[in-house]
């Protein structure tokens, strides 16, 4: 064998080899992907399983209650194959998520058992027909928690909007009258609650005339709806300023009021000060006579008559002022005539 051929030799089976390795490789992935897809639809068929179950429960509990003399043929035994395949086999699922399933196909197939026995006797089935539609109530919040969250706790699920789970429930024929006397979806959905999932929004706890007419300060209650929690350093801080301002706020009126009583003295001083001066104009006596040393009015009119003046009144006789002026007639006639021709 020459040189050349012995390269072709190893170059053939090395491809060979690799193209051998390929074809494994690509045989094992899809085993695998094969495998994963099984696992997928394994779990899928558990909860269309559960759905079925719980859709032909509705329907049996519906015909119970319209029709007064139903018989217990009319509910059919709870068979789930599916599930028992899938917990019979080596998959890798979450256990924890089964376990509450077969509990929840375990309640079904009890409250089942007690309305049939309750229909055979026939016997009033209120209260068994009442524990069957519990038993439905959490096979449904089951249901959900195992189809949209991969049967997580509910406590690890975090928020989650109360109408998603009603769109969900809409999606599966789960109508809100399902039920006979209770509203479906509004029990599913508390019943979730209760569970501890975290919907939102939160049920009202007041109504708004109850809530308005509350009488209590919602910031001063650090618990309040709206109230703003703070820690204890906050609230000393918040303590401490309050007391400032009381402080402030006393020393002000202090302030206002002594001024209130300086203005009062003020006005008292300058009263007292102006009635002093009017005291004052009233005593001036500018020529230094007392009271006491100023004539009458009779003393005036005596030094007046002696010094020739003549007063007329009106109380005079009017026949002596008549004579008295003829006399000064006479006295101008016997003067001479001084004025010029």
């Amino acid at each position: 064998m020459s040189e050349s051929q012995f390269y072709t030799f190893i170059t053939g089976g090395v491809s060979l080899m690799i193209a051998a390795g390929l074809l494994v490789a690509w045989h094992l992935w899809r085993m695998r992907e094969e495998h994963q897809a099984g696992i997928i639809s394994a779990l899928d068929g558990v909860s269309h399983e559960l759905r079925i179950n719980l859709q032909r429960f509705v329907s049996e509990l519906g015909q119970v209650h319209a029709v007064q003399e139903a018989g217990p043929d009319v509910l059919l035994p709870v068979r789930h194959p599916q599930l028992d395949g899938v917990n019979a086999s080596m998959i890798r699922a979450n256990r924890n998520a089964l376990a509450v399933i077969v509990n929840t196909y375990q309640e079904l197939e009890a409250r089942k058992m007690a309305l049939r026995a309750a229909l055979a006797q026939g016997r009033d089935p209120v209260d068994s027909l009442d524990d069957a539609m519990d038993a439905t109530i959490n096979g449904i919040a089951t249901l959900y928690m195992w189809e949209v969250h991969g049967g997580a706790r509910p406590s690890e699920v975090g928020r989650v909007r109360s109408w998603d789970v009603r769109d969900w429930m809409k999606g599966h024929n789960f109508s809100q009258n399902s039920l006979p006397g209770m509203y479906l979806r509004d029990e599913v959905v508390e019943r979730l609650r209760a569970y501890g999932l975290h919907l939102t929004p939160r049920p009202l706890t007041h109504s708004a005339a109850e809530y308005y007419a509350m009488q209590y300060d919602r910031k001063a209650d650090i618990h309040a709806p709206f109230g703003r929690r703070k820690t204890a350093e906050q609230l000393e801080e918040g303590a401490r300023r309050t007391e400032e301002k009381a402080a402030k706020k006393a020393a002000k009126q202090a302030e206002k009021e002594a001024r209130k009583a300086a203005r009062a003295a003020e006005k008292e001083a300058a009263a007292e000060a102006s009635a002093e001066e009017k005291k004052g104009f009233a005593s001036f006596n500018p020529f230094g006579r007392s009271s006491e040393a100023e004539p009458t009015a009779d003393e005036y009119a005596d030094e007046a008559y002696e010094e020739g003046q003549v007063f007329h009144s009106s109380h005079d006789d009017p026949h002596d002022m008549a004579e008295d002026e003829d006399e000064m007639a006479m006295l101008e006639d016997t003067a001479p005539n001084t004025r010029p021709n």
